[in-house]
């Protein structure tokens, strides 16, 4: 499972969200004139597109024209996620289940702010759009090469979901981004600032597809061991190697030599324990969407420091 949040450089989330949005409806263009897929997110699954706009659009109270106004979400399973849905569920029914997961994710998001007041999806202003496909890009290495074409279709199973969070919570009072990872001054500057633990985030997407659809996942494909490949010292690296291995004998019955220690996977996850398994449309209600102006704290923090930095500056 693969979760990335995308800043301002490709989603250009400083002005409206018109662009992305006609953007995330290029499948429908291509291929579902006649039964396009729709956005959805907690409460409802049929949302037009510019229903999913203006929603963004209107909730930037005391944003900045500088100011990120929404971030991108990419939630991206592995093929071998979405043979096991499809197998689980089929064609329809994995696709009614990853609209679902996504409800999930977005409550993860809303909970790692470690806000009193910002406690699941309910508390987002946030729309997504499920898409079959993914298109060879300038970068990849096959066009480079010459191999494919930049727009070409990629192969293989590439269900995935792209979701748009405002930057500002429900009652369009809160500031609340994901690239904030200053820890603060203290623990309690951090919580009221709402800083965003990004790695306990992406691990969480993992751990909540396995809970939810009782996937057996093996060490090999977990974000444990990439990140130890990846970043682990040689040691770590020789470490985890063992236990997949290990792991691997298992699986084809071969017996273990002795036992090794569970590894500890995720750390700071909320925990979801029950399955889903009804349709997607079986578990949302109406849309609710109360935008208000008020005072917003970290806004004030923010033109102090500017004025701050302003004083230092001229001192010189």
């Amino acid at each position: 499972m693969f979760i990335n949040i995308t800043d301002s450089k490709e989603a250009a989330n400083k002005g409206s969200s018109s662009g992305l949005v006609h953007y995330l409806e290029k499948e429908n263009r291509i291929y579902n004139n006649d039964e396009p897929e729709y956005w959805f997110n907690g409460q409802q699954v049929r949302i037009d597109p510019y229903v999913a706009m203006r929603a963004i659009d209107n909730n930037i109270a005391k944003l900045g024209k500088d100011d990120a106004k929404f971030f991108l979400l990419n939630i991206s399973p592995s093929q071998k996620e979405i043979a096991f849905l499809k197998e689980q569920y089929g064609e329809g029914g994995a696709k009614d289940q990853m609209k679902g997961f996504a409800v999930r994710v977005m409550d993860a998001y809303a909970q790692n702010f470690k806000r009193e007041s910002i406690n699941s999806h309910e508390d987002l202003i946030w729309f997504g759009k499920l898409e079959n496909y993914r298109y060879y890009t300038h970068n990849d290495p096959d066009v480079k090469q010459g191999i494919k074409k930049r727009g070409d279709r990629k192969e293989g199973e590439q269900m995935h979901v792209q979701v748009i969070v405002s930057r500002k919570d429900a009652t369009n009072k809160i500031k609340l981004s994901p690239m904030n990872t200053s820890r603060g001054k203290n623990e309690d500057h951090s919580k009221k600032m709402g800083q965003f633990d990004r790695v306990a985030f992406k691990q969480c997407g993992e751990t909540l597809f396995d809970e939810l659809f009782e996937f057996d996942r093996q060490l090999k494909d977990t974000m444990a061991y990439a990140n130890a490949q990846k970043n682990g010292s040689l040691a770590e690296r020789i470490q985890i190697g063992t236990w997949a291995q290990e792991e691997e004998a298992k699986h084809s019955g071969i017996s273990l030599a002795e036992d090794q220690p569970d590894m500890e996977l995720a750390l700071r996850i909320h925990p979801y324990s029950p399955i889903i398994d009804q349709s997607f449309y079986d578990f949302i209600g109406p849309i609710h969407v109360d935008i208000k102006d008020d005072v917003d704290d970290e806004a004030i923090h923010g033109r102090n420091r500017h004025r701050k930095r302003q004083a230092r500056t001229n001192t010189r």
